[in-house]
């Protein structure tokens, strides 16, 4: 079974989708004027005002936060080690590439998740990809399927993923059978899911941040402690990502094929853009201002702060601690990095990882539930059945992903988000004239010096695909009976 998935990734990452990404990427670059450059000093700006004043939605700053508690997990520790592991310092910087290149794509989707949403029988905000491939592109079946590869990578796979890494940290750290830690993270899992997407999204809003600072700040303190090896971690960095250094100073020589497909992969792995998960938190939010282009904004941000900030922060400690210079670089995933901090701190470090991955591994199960939930309710918006039935495979999956082993999780979860990103990606290329619109839109409102507000009746071919009541002149009425 292993060996099946490793081919299927390597064909899916090597020859399709790693291209696939890099065009999205470069397409959304040009196609919406560079729109990740336009805005890249006014993340304040747009969260200034961020608390939503609709009941129909959460606020953008919520939004964020619950994109951010599905995209900061294991995949920041894990993977980035993994990627570092396997690809050598290199993959780092492109991971930066693939980082820059993806707020375009993610601009593009969370734009159009808002541009698409509608209103559930509770009267809240509900979209996301399978939302505008049924009313953008008026492929409701396309936007089934989708929902399903969600259902099945979210709600099942990738929570199995999450729930590995706090196992493995947790026995490696201090000796915890894995048995208890599933069954312990089943019942504080179960608490939190069954209470829906507001709990979720105000759990995000406090322990996002708090998690992001203190892993970035424990970062700085590993690299002041290490200050003299700076130098070096750079120039291996940059030198290995164009082939410039085989080996020397101890470390292992990569090819920079193995540099870009690693960063690619785990960066896209870590920030998600382009895999269609980010909108369901997208559409959620009452944007201020009142545009689909702003919640673009705002999520874009979320794929520098995930990728940038917090997987370089894994990188330094990794890099810093000088574990890759010897023997232990057969090590990989969540061991590694427990061992590069402990090594660069002392012993506690071991414990501290535990609590950062239990963390950004917790958050990433609940936030990734509720996606898997807003999609089930795009196939059927009245099961209650369905629901408690996606609860309990959520609940098996967790309990499942602290008994599985690594490299089939990993493998499994690359599977799931290449078949995703495929559909989600096809979808939105398909959509660029209406996102290229919204862009123009927006810039245009900003130009004049004006409040960007969305007004349908500018875009009569756009205005018949909206969901009634949501952008229109009179929607509270409507959705209030």
């Amino acid at each position: 079974m292993t060996d099946f998935l490793l081919f299927i990734n390597e064909v899916l990452w090597g020859s399709v989708l790693l291209w696939l990404l890099i065009g999205a990427g470069v397409w959304f670059t040009w196609r919406c004027g560079f729109v990740q450059f336009r805005y890249f000093t006014r993340l304040r700006l747009f969260l200034r005002n961020s608390t939503s004043s609709d009941p129909s939605g959460i606020s953008s700053f919520q939004a964020l936060c619950t994109s951010l508690a599905a995209r900061v997990g294991s995949g920041n520790l894990a993977g980035i080690a993994l990627a570092i592991s396997a690809g050598g310092p290199g993959a780092v910087f492109w991971m930066w590439v693939a980082a820059v290149l993806s707020m375009a794509t993610a601009f593009a989707e969370c734009s159009l998740a808002q541009l698409y949403k509608s209103r559930d029988k509770d009267g809240n905000y509900r979209g996301g990809p399978a939302w505008y491939m049924e009313r953008g592109l008026g492929m409701r079946w396309m936007g089934v399927l989708f929902s399903l590869f969600l259902i099945v990578a979210f709600g099942m796979v990738f929570n199995a993923v999450q729930a590995n890494s706090i196992a493995i940290a947790t026995h490696y750290a201090f000796d915890v059978p894995k048995l208890w830690v599933g069954i312990a993270l089943v019942i504080v899992t179960a608490l939190v899911i069954w209470r829906g997407m507001r709990a979720i999204a105000r759990l995000s809003q406090w322990l996002v941040p708090l998690m992001a600072l203190l892993w970035v700040f424990m970062s700085l303190y590993v690299v002041a402690l290490h200050i003299e090896r700076f130098p070096e971690v750079v120039r291996l960095i940059f030198s290995q990502a164009f082939g410039w250094h085989e080996a020397a100073s101890g470390a292992l020589g990569y090819t920079v094929s193995q540099a870009i497909t690693n960063g690619f992969q785990r960066g896209m792995f870590s920030n998600e853009a382009g895999m269609g998960s980010t909108p369901n938190a997208a559409a959620a939010a009452a944007a201020w201002p009142p545009h689909p282009a702003t919640q673009g904004v705002v999520q874009m941000f979320g794929v520098l702060i995930d990728t940038v900030i917090i997987c370089t922060a894994t990188a330094a400690i990794v890099l810093m601690s000088g574990m890759l210079d010897g023997a232990e670089t057969s090590r990989g995933g969540i061991i590694l990095v427990q061992q590069a901090l402990s090594s660069a701190v002392g012993s506690w470090g071991s414990g501290f990882i535990v609590v950062i991955v239990f963390l950004f591994a917790f958050t990433s199960i609940v936030a990734n539930y509720s996606y898997a939930e807003n999609n089930l309710l795009f196939l059927n918006p009245n099961s209650r059945v369905s629901k408690l039935l996606l609860r309990c495979f959520v609940l098996a999956m967790v309990m499942f992903g602290t008994q599985a082993a690594l490299p089939l999780a990993w493998q499994l979860a690359d599977v799931a988000m290449a078949i995703m990103a495929i559909t989600n990606i096809t979808a939105i290329l398909l959509l660029s004239p209406v996102v290229r619109d919204l862009a123009a839109d927006y810039l245009r409102q900003q130009k004049l010096g004006i409040t960007p507000t969305f007004n349908p009746n500018r875009f009569p071919e756009i205005k018949n695909q909206l969901a009634p009541g949501v952008w229109g002149t009179e929607p509270e009425k409507k959705t209030d009976r």
